[in-house]
């Protein structure tokens, strides 16, 4: 019988590599479940990773690096000593149920509101608005969520930017205090590296804007300082978005602009490049070609995530291009969701009012295949 390429191990990682069990990943997703104050992660988040520990890796929640890269309600930061021992509780828990996890650093840049920023007005590559999108605020008592328009920012000064590729490598380092194996930086879904990188978000006429070669240098100094916080290329990672328009961000050639990239993470020697494809109804699929073409000018680990079924992960790996599938919401309703694949069980399907803000409903108790048929 033909071995299921999904569980096959994997090595992640030179010096000392972690062995992925299988090549399922669990990817970032925000669930606004933090402690407040000071939005720290708690128990009833070490509960909901560790549950899901038998994923091959686990990428956290997005986590903001500072007060000024906060986007969203009740998202968990690893900036503060609060934090970094909140996140504790949480490596603790996911190691001791046999699993790997990397911490997703994020800043949002202009997609915030100034009500999650004391005021503050949001920052980005350039003075642009993003239109027409919405994000998650505690309303003005607090505790009453729900979506509102993206304040307008302002442009970062270059003194700035050196100051935010500073946070990046401390939060790098708080990370791996904090017990991570490695650290995802999200420089996807029109998050702040993201405005620099695509065309239609960056107007700068300085060393970060105009030619390709400036438009990656945040993406270059950002990764070169999370390199050098966690002291291990192999166990940083880099997620990017080549077609998806989320959150406003375009780039006019996208496949010249992504290949780049990927050339210069290869020659920094990241462990992996996590693409996130789009998967909404009628989003711009993603070529094969195109993705054969990263495999050809990046050596380390690809890892793809966007609506993949079992069948298309298998399809994937085995035709090489891919060496890691991202399951993002089937792990929100499925905690055993890497044994499911394995047997071919039925998936429960998650809750859609859950996956934002509350308590354990959502979050923590949705049952393995065990305890549905006890």
């Amino acid at each position: 019988m033909t071995q299921d390429p999904l569980f096959q191990p994997l090595q992640l990682g030179a010096h000392t590599p972690l062995t992925l069990p299988n090549r399922i990943v669990m990817p970032p997703m925000t669930r606004s479940r933090a402690s407040q104050p000071g939005d720290v992660p708690n128990a009833l988040m070490a509960e909901y990773y560790a549950q899901r520990a038998g994923a091959g890796l686990i990428v956290s929640e997005g986590t903001y690096i500072a007060p000024l890269g906060k986007g969203y309600a009740w998202t968990p930061g690893i900036h503060s000593p609060a934090q970094v021992a909140g996140w504790r509780t949480v490596t603790e828990a996911v190691h001791a149920a046999g699993g790997h996890i990397f911490a997703q650093l994020w800043h949002v840049g202009r997609l915030s509101h100034t009500s999650l920023l004391g005021g503050r007005q949001p920052v980005s590559s350039s003075p642009i608005q993003a239109e027409g999108v919405n994000v998650f605020i505690a309303g003005e008592d607090g505790t009453t969520p729900g979506f509102v328009q993206a304040s307008a920012p302002r442009a970062l000064s270059i003194k700035e930017i050196g100051e935010i590729v500073d946070q990046y490598r401390a939060a790098a380092r708080n990370a791996i205090e904090a017990g991570f194996d490695g650290v995802e930086l999200h420089g996807a879904n029109g998050y702040l590296v993201n405005q620099f990188i695509d065309s239609n978000a960056n107007t700068r006429t300085d060393a970060y804007g105009g030619s390709l070669e400036n438009r990656l240098r945040f993406l270059r100094e950002v990764t070169e300082a999370l390199i050098d916080g966690v002291g291990d290329a192999k166990r940083v990672g880099i997620r990017l978005a080549p077609l998806t328009t989320l959150n406003g961000c375009v780039d006019a050639d996208p496949e010249t602009t992504y290949l780049a990239a990927a050339k210069l993470l290869g020659d920094l020697g990241v462990g992996y490049i996590h693409i996130a494809e789009a998967d909404w109804d009628d989003a711009p699929v993603m070529p094969v070609e195109f993705k054969l073409k990263l495999r050809a000018v990046y050596p380390g680990v690809l890892i793809y995530a966007g609506g993949y079924t079992a069948e298309r992960a298998r399809e994937a790996v085995s035709e090489g291009w891919a060496d890691l599938i991202g399951f993002g919401r089937p792990f929100v309703a499925n905690p055993d969701l890497p044994e499911r694949v394995r047997v071919g069980a039925p998936l429960a399907l998650h809750h859609r009012d859950t996956l934002f803000g509350g308590g354990a409903r959502g979050l923590t108790d949705y049952p393995t295949m065990v305890k549905e048929a006890a």
